[in-house]
């Protein structure tokens, strides 16, 4: 008999989650307390901007015209527990507020509320961001609630997905790493992924602190890299040289590789920084914060970034003061191909400037309604164009194509100044300054 998968949690990695394992030919069951989000699903409506995510799921959500039926939505925790024979719990696991510490919360307070459910033996899985450590204590919990008691397992297994390419990462990933603790949740793990396993994907079994570890591990590597060559970019303009340029040289060594190397306003989003400082906390509590002191500095690094790009901005216009000046954003996610402004350094920035009296006209291609909830009062364009016009500087923050497409030529008809700051390093420097504009990036020559 088939495999019924279900799906706790349909926020950005639930609802990708529940598509993706429809879309393997799976009955799906998603949950999720808010009803919002069950009325937006049952419509074929993504909770986020993601691509492809929409076309997903009205090809498989139940009660769509033409789809397959295979995903149902309900808030019945009864019917989950009923219904599925392996349980995803895919709810956030955000940074605590006023501390470095992950909020457990929800985690929590869903698995409590299946265990009460399962008076059949199932395996729960965990795919939440959470401190090592946690799958022992929720394992036993599980256990101590669940009606079938002994018959309910826990496995672990980390969610690697990049916002703009979450349908793929679920689809195709690049790797599966399952924490698990019998033959047979491996089993059921290796059912469910038979058939990313059967187009080579990499199968890791590892024990639950280790499958905690590794998502955590690999946000805290990714977030130094970028840190990294944000360094270099602060070195490299006390002496004179072309972060760029030196990127490209490193990136030629295959133990270092390109990817994570392009200097810039540094990181953000919903990920990389509450996980590097969840984990800088949870060492701390296992007594091995030495091990992690390095990633405060490359905490600390990636927000300097923000506020030099604001000092630019303000030697741009004058050096003094932002007063009377117009600030024209590029960008407000944190990241292209996503509409996700959570700590994102573009918003940020413009932030920052329009607190300090600059009159602000940010444009983004997808995220400007989550923008406009962060930041009702600055100003917002309905284009490129428009947010340019009368700038006095012209800050690029998320590097969209759609900017990187731009003609500097006609930007430069309707700027005040053409002076434009690229905080992500990716437009083309002499395209600028042929079109007349003062083209500058973070540690690189001015001219």
């Amino acid at each position: 008999m088939a495999l019924k998968i279900t799906v706790i949690g349909t926020g950005y990695l639930g609802a990708t989650h529940a598509a993706a394992m429809a879309e393997l030919g799976f009955e799906v069951l998603a949950l999720d307390v808010a009803k919002e989000k069950i009325d937006a699903l049952r419509a074929g409506r993504a909770p986020m901007y993601e691509p492809g995510l929409e076309e997903l799921l009205r090809r498989h959500v139940s009660g769509i015209e033409g789809s397959s039926g295979r995903l149902r939505v309900t808030m019945d925790w009864a019917e989950i527990a009923d219904f599925g024979d392996v349980h995803f719990v895919c709810v956030n696991t955000p940074q605590k507020q006023g501390e470095y510490a992950c909020d457990m919360s929800y985690v929590e307070s869903a698995m409590d509320s299946l265990a009460k459910h399962l008076g059949k033996a199932a395996l729960v899985v965990g795919k939440s961001t959470v401190p090592v450590g946690s799958a022992d204590r929720l394992a036993a919990r599980l256990a101590e609630l669940a009606p079938a008691g002994g018959e309910v397992e826990l496995a672990w297994n980390p969610e690697f997905l990049r916002e703009g390419f979450a349908v793929e990462d679920t689809l195709h990933p690049d790797r599966i790493v399952v924490g698990v603790r019998s033959e047979r949740a491996e089993r059921l793990l290796r059912e469910v992924y038979a058939s990313p396993i059967a187009e080579g994907t990499p199968f890791v079994v590892a024990d639950f602190a280790t499958a905690e570890l590794v998502k955590t591990s690999a946000n805290s590597f990714l977030a130094t890299k970028i840190s990294f060559i944000n360094a270099m970019a602060e070195v490299c303009e006390a002496a004179g040289g072309d972060v760029a340029t030196l990127a490209e040289a490193l990136g030629h060594d295959e133990r270092i590789g390109r990817k994570f190397l392009r200097a810039g306003i540094g990181f953000g989003g919903g990920c990389l920084p509450k996980d590097i400082r969840a984990f800088m906390a949870r060492a701390g509590e296992l007594g091995a914060d030495q091990a992690l002191t390095f990633l405060r500095e490359v905490d600390s690094v990636n927000m300097r970034r923000r506020g030099h790009m604001v000092d630019m901005a303000r030697e741009a216009v004058g050096g003094e003061s932002f007063l009377g000046k117009r600030v024209a954003v590029l960008g407000a996610t944190f990241k292209p191909d996503s509409d996700d402004v959570r700590d994102s350094p573009a918003l940020n920035v413009a932030g920052q400037i329009h607190l300090q009296g600059g009159q602000v006209t940010v444009y983004d291609p997808k995220g400007m309604d989550n923008a406009r909830l962060v930041f009702p009062t600055l100003g917002y364009a309905t284009s490129a164009l428009e947010a340019v016009r009368g700038a006095d500087v012209v800050l690029h923050l998320t590097e969209w194509r759609e900017f990187r497409d731009l003609d500097p030529a006609e930007l430069g008809a309707v700027a005040s100044v053409r002076t434009v700051l690229d905080g992500r390093n990716v437009l083309d420097p002499a395209r600028w300054r042929d079109a007349g504009w003062t083209y500058r990036a973070m540690g690189r020559p001015n001219a």
